[in-house]
């Protein structure tokens, strides 16, 4: 045993004079010192030693171990040292510091802010309003009365009978009128809600709600102050299609759809080769929306329009699913 502890420490020092890699002596360590290495291995064997010769053995296997645990930090101090060169002595203050990645405004919020801004130069003026609403905004004083077929469309948040979590930012449209006269031009951005969730849909959403209301306001005002947003927004000449639709509070109303801003109309399978993308909803304000507010339908005319911002901004950036915008995934929200 005497021999071979005498052999380990030799083998130790050789082996570790050859060492120049840090990993390399961490398996130094496990090999030699380690519970399961060499010098355990060897230690394992002292009860077989006779008694009298038991004390200078044990001796002599705690000075090896102590020679090889110096010789160990010895020679790990060296590679730290040749590793560290120049850094060994402190910072280099000549490198170039770290910089932190600069925030950026969620892609939703520059659309928003974006659209807000076109309309502000057409001089719309912006307004907000609360989340939580009245039924008699949301709904009645739009031409929506209760048991009406539209409200079935909305997918209603309600907190009780008479309040509820707006559907849409529309209700602007009554709160403003009631307490204003014409001329009015007026957008009212905002969060809205809706029991739906799917890949072009969530229960939360952003929308923007514009009305303009004066004297001899017709159809082609509509049409030119969306072609006007259209190509502001999308940088693109792109032609507008009206369709025939229903709002119970606009008629006329109508779908309008854009050239597909993927194949410029050409037909591709995120437009399902129509050529068309639906964009918003709009049509002329139902003189029955004037009577709630004391309007008279038969002096003043107005137009109104919804559109969506997640809606605008899929377009806009090509995204075919509306869950990306809230997954907060670093990788997706640093591309805008």
């Amino acid at each position: 045993m005497e021999q071979e502890l005498q052999s380990l420490e030799t083998e130790a020092r050789q082996s570790l004079q050859e060492l120049n890699d840090q990993n390399l002596l961490e398996e130094f360590r496990i090999r030699f010192l380690g519970r399961k290495g060499k010098f355990s291995s060897i230690m394992r064997q002292l009860g077989t030693v006779s008694a009298e010769d038991r004390p200078r053995i044990g001796q002599l296997a705690n000075s090896i171990k102590a020679e090889i645990e110096k010789l160990f930090e010895d020679r790990q101090q060296a590679i730290i040292a040749s590793i560290g060169g120049p850094k060994s002595q402190g910072p280099d203050l000549t490198l170039p510091g770290r910089y932190p990645v600069p925030g950026k405004l969620h892609p939703i919020t520059q659309v928003m802010r974006e659209t807000c801004s076109i309309f502000e130069n057409l001089g719309f003026s912006v307004a907000e309003g609360p989340d939580i609403e009245l039924d008699y905004y949301n709904f009645e004083a739009l031409n929506i009365p209760a048991h009406h077929p539209a409200r079935d469309m909305h997918d209603t948040f309600y907190i009780s009978d008479s309040v509820l979590l707006r559907t849409h930012t529309s209700p602007m449209q009554a709160r403003i009128m009631e307490v204003q006269q014409p001329p009015l031009r007026v957008i009212a951005p905002g969060k809205v809600y809706r029991c739906d969730s799917d890949i072009t849909h969530t229960p939360m959403f952003h929308q923007v709600e514009g009305f303009l209301v004066d004297k001899n306001i017709s159809f082609a005002d509509l049409k030119g102050v969306l072609t006007v947003f259209t190509q502001k927004m999308f940088k693109k000449d792109l032609p507008l299609r009206f369709r025939p639709s229903f709002f119970p509070f606009t008629e006329p109303s109508a779908e309008v759809d854009i050239a597909c801003v993927m194949c410029d109309g050409a037909g591709c399978r995120v437009c399902k080769k129509t050529g068309w993308l639906e964009i918003l909803g709009s049509g002329m304000i139902d003189p029955e929306v004037f009577k709630m507010v004391g309007y008279d339908p038969a002096v003043y005319s107005g137009f109104a329009f919804g559109l969506g911002i997640e809606r605008i901004a899929m377009l806009k950036y090509g995204i075919d699913d509306i869950r990306l915008f809230y997954e907060n995934d670093q990788r997706f929200l640093s591309q805008f």
